[in-house]
């Protein structure tokens, strides 16, 4: 990404789309359009007019979570972003404070055994960081009432963090926003239950400016829908670092609906670069998609470039942002950096709330990105 571009403060979308005028729903938001180095610009709604019949949208479908809690930390208040659940049962968890505005600022972690208390007598011990690379984010374990640890498998009653969050949490928020939003504005139209209370820790953005009437409108164009999951984690408004382990799904039914549509004519387009990551988790050296699912530690970048996304919808990223290396891998930095140009020159907004960008393919479907590809 160019390095001269920077997004002025204005540009971030502080409030939904449907809350900036009477009548506006969530599709009342600009779309952006690159096909390589050429841009054009459009509002969402026009979305199955760019499209055609065999296309095939990726949809993530998991749910976003209320996953911001207040605690303290001796007479410290704190707020704490719940991330995402091991297997042992310990949380990946950012502890920030609050910043006086009803947002929050980041905070130094740790260290180890410091003590969170949460509402409900729960309580929280920060064990280890996340990783060596940054700290972040840290793992840590939470206790019941009377020192009760919960069960990792949160299929009984020891369900204790989703209960917390269940009646204590909140949406993430940060301070480029306006104001707090109910979690109902953080759901996607294509977000679903999951059976164990897994969710998102942030919206997975890219597919908010979809309603029920476009995707009735992009089936009846002809245009196709592939669910997987990809639960994201805490992205943090400050540090752009690279995705860390997370869980996510492909079901069988979906890989074959991706690889019928690369088989035929139709453009493979990811909603949204947990679309991505998820549905490149499951795609081997050769191309083909297969059911998958578990953990993946992938960052698809440039030099490994994507095997089975010809193009992409997402939203605006800041232009130090790690998935910007996705972008790249999609379509190219020339691209990407033309498409940005635009965006500010056109005052585009920017974030969760904010407009989108749709990069598809500028020559026939699954020519390859780079050699990287067939290896």
């Amino acid at each position: 990404m160019t390095t001269a571009l920077r997004v002025p403060e204005e540009l971030s979308a502080r409030v939904p789309a449907e809350q900036r005028g009477q009548g506006l729903d969530r599709d009342a938001v600009r779309l952006l359009v690159s096909r390589g180095t050429e841009v054009s610009h459009h509002g969402f709604a026009e979305l199955p007019g760019l499209l055609r019949a065999g296309d095939l949208l990726i949809v993530n479908t998991s749910p976003t979570l209320a996953a911001a809690v207040d605690g303290r930390i001796g007479h410290a208040r704190v707020v704490v972003h719940f991330s995402t659940r091991g297997d042992d049962g310990r949380w990946a968890v950012e502890v920030r404070d609050p910043d006086g505005r009803g947002t929050t600022r980041a905070r130094a972690g740790g260290p180890a055994g410091t003590e969170v208390r949460l509402p409900g007598g729960v309580r929280l011990v920060l064990e280890e960081p996340l990783t060596g690379r940054s700290p972040r984010l840290w793992w840590g374990r939470v206790s019941e009432p009377g020192g009760r640890v919960p069960e990792a498998d949160f299929r009984g009653p020891e369900a204790d963090v989703l209960r917390l969050l269940g009646r204590h949490g909140r949406p993430i928020r940060y301070s480029y926003t306006e104001r707090d939003q109910p979690l109902s504005a953080y759901q996607t139209v294509f977000a679903l239950p999951a059976a164990d209370g897994a969710g998102s820790a942030e919206m997975p953005s890219a597919a908010r400016p979809f309603t029920a009437r476009l995707v009735a409108a992009l089936v009846s164009r002809g245009v196709q829908f592939a669910p997987v999951t990809l639960h994201t984690g805490v992205a943090s408004a400050e540090a752009h670092e690279p995705p860390y382990p997370e869980r996510f799904a492909v079901p069988e039914t979906s890989a074959r609906l991706i690889n019928a549509a690369r088989a035929g004519d139709g453009r493979v387009v990811a909603v949204g670069t947990t679309a991505v990551r998820a549905v490149e988790s499951a795609t081997g050296a050769d191309g083909v998609v297969r059911a998958a699912g578990g953990w993946t530690d992938l960052v698809v970048t440039p030099e490994r470039g994507v095997r089975a996304v010809d193009g992409l919808l997402t939203g605006l990223h800041e232009p130090e942002a790690s998935h910007l290396l996705m972008l790249e891998a999609v379509a190219g930095r020339a691209a990407i950096d033309r498409g940005y140009e635009a965006a500010l020159r056109g005052r585009y907004l920017w974030h969760e709330f904010g407009d989108v960008h749709l990069i598809l393919p500028e020559d026939a479907p699954h020519t390859e990105h780079c050699a990287s590809n067939c290896g």
